[in-house]
């Protein structure tokens, strides 16, 4: 037996191998600090979960994270007084996430959301706080394989090509990056006491390969309330920059398609003062994180087939199931709901502050699109007509639904799905609070294929059967081509199309009589 030179390409591909979310209950009681007066009512507790680490396991995820918690509230200030104060605090969660199958060579995606929360006051210089952290994984499986895609041997050989359009995965990256901004207080607001709460969205993200780099794009909006420096006054603030960053990563290509997201991990507020000794100066510095999948749409021919007319071969093959994307897409919902005041709450006259956060609850595939439901959370600071210097909360949640058109899905398929917050408007409309939300949802659709390649090919020492010199007239069968007809009488295509003179090779029909030059003795 001799080996034949080949030429070998490299298949890489993910699959989503499952996913699954856990549960993690937080409950604790925290002191208020002896520099900050009795708390007298909650207004909101912001708790932002941060995924520390992740170590993937035999069948499951251990994650570990912190927990950082703001909490906003009405202070007994003195006899008469009652100011807006905040508070922070930081505790640790961990737990496993159960997806059969996942083992430590696997790649995971993490997202962590609160599910439910809830603040109470244990006495006026404690705080009960109870919720409930969802960690939800996606463990993608990565496949890697060798097969023959072409053959350099001399040997007289017979190839059969077909077409054939591969989804590879090139690279999953992470890459940090920061962001700076700088927020002047004019004079005609109070100097800046304390921040009490802020929020910060990242909207209009956009990963692409332009001339062969990575460049990352967006919009970082933050938003904040302070406490005047010796006032109970409570300033809204907002900041929005544009951020841009490229990364260098080997063996891309401007035809190749990024897949991800870019998040916050952390935020940092400084107070400076202005050139005359004011607190009027923000310094904010953003540290970011994108993570994004590179992928490639590879046209390949594969050798579906090979046999010599001179020489006996041994052909192996093997079954592999190939991810196939069937599309990807965005789909934009605009959600709008007014939130009905309680009776006996304080009727909002000015809107402080908008914040909230967008879930997806449901996904499935459908024919032709996958349907998505969620949910948004939304949170309210107004001032009230009873007193414009105390601030009142109204909360909501808000759900939707909506279809992304993917041509060709099927309810078998498996989908990723991700939902971003773009626009969260509010305003006051007849003693209610009117809501406007859009929200961008991202979904792809994919699913497996089984395929058989050559994987490899070598020359038999055995001898090819002798032609005898007449001809042979083949009648065609069903499944017939004249592939499989040159190969069973050890002869070539371009023979047979030349002796009968065929004008398309591909159109034989059953019961055509075709004509064999010198036909071995099977």
């Amino acid at each position: 037996m001799q080996d034949i030179d080949v030429v070998r390409e490299s298949i890489q591909y993910e699959q989503l191998l499952g996913e699954n979310t856990s549960d993690t209950v937080f409950r604790g009681e925290y002191l208020i600090p002896d520099t900050h007066p009795d708390v007298l009512e909650i207004l909101t507790v912001d708790v932002k979960p941060v995924i520390v680490s992740k170590n993937v396991m035999p069948d499951k995820i251990y994650v570990e994270g912190t927990l950082e918690y703001t909490i906003l509230y009405l202070a007994r200030e003195d006899e008469d007084r009652r100011g807006t104060q905040s508070i922070n605090y930081s505790d640790k969660f961990s737990n496993y996430v159960n997806v059969n199958g996942a083992d430590q060579s696997m790649n995971c995606l993490l997202e962590c959301d609160i599910e439910h929360m809830e603040a109470s006051i244990v006495n006026e210089r404690k705080i009960g706080l109870e919720g409930i952290v969802k960690i939800k994984a996606e463990v993608l499986k990565e496949y890697k394989y060798d097969i023959i895609k072409d053959i350099e041997s001399t040997e007289s050989l017979e190839m059969l090509k077909e077409p054939y359009v591969l989804d590879q995965i090139i690279d999953n990256v992470e890459k940090d990056f920061t962001a700076k901004s700088v927020i002047n207080i004019g004079m005609d607001k109070p100097q800046i006491g304390s921040i009490l709460k802020k929020d910060v969205n990242i909207y209009k993200k956009d990963i692409k390969i332009v001339d062969n780099e990575v460049q990352v794009n967006g919009f970082v909006v933050m938003k904040c309330i302070y406490r005047g420096l010796d006032s109970r006054e409570v300033v809204y603030l907002e900041d929005e920059i544009f951020i841009k960053e490229s990364f260098d990563i080997e063996q891309i290509r401007d035809d190749m398609r990024c897949i991800g997201d870019i998040t916050l991990s952390d935020i940092y507020v400084d107070i400076n003062h202005d050139d005359v000794g004011e607190k009027r100066i923000i310094n904010v510095e953003y540290s970011l994180t994108s993570n994004f999948r590179i992928m490639s749409k590879e046209n390949i021919h594969m050798i579906e087939d090979a046999y010599s007319p001179s020489a006996l071969l041994e052909i192996e093959k093997e079954k592999y199931n190939i991810n196939i994307l069937q599309g990807m897409n965005n789909s934009e919902v605009i959600v709008k709901e007014n939130i009905q005041i309680g009776k006996g709450r304080p009727k909002p006259i000015e809107i402080l502050m908008t914040t909230g956060n967008v879930a997806i609850t449901e996904k499935k595939v459908l024919e032709d699109k996958i349907s998505i439901e969620g949910v948004i959370k939304v949170e309210v600071l107004y001032r009230s007509k009873e007193d414009r210097k105390d601030i009142c909360v109204a909360k909501e949640e808000l759900s939707f639904s909506t279809g992304i058109d993917i041509p060709g899905a099927k309810i078998d398929m498996t989908c990723i799905s991700k939902a971003n917050m773009e626009v969260l408007e509010s305003s006051i409309e007849a003693d209610t609070i009117a809501i406007k939300c859009v929200v961008l949802v991202f979904g792809s659709a994919s699913y497996l294929k089984e395929k058989e390649f050559l994987i490899s090919i070598s020359k038999l020492d055995d001898d090819v059967p002798e032609k005898k010199a007449s001809i042979t007239i083949y009648v065609v069968q069903q499944g017939d081509t004249l592939w499989k007809i040159a190969k069973r009488y050890f002869t070539t295509t371009d023979e047979i199309i030349k002796v009968n003179n065929i004008e398309d090779p591909d159109s034989i029909n059953i019961g055509d009589k075709i004509i064999i030059p010198g036909r071995a003795i099977l």
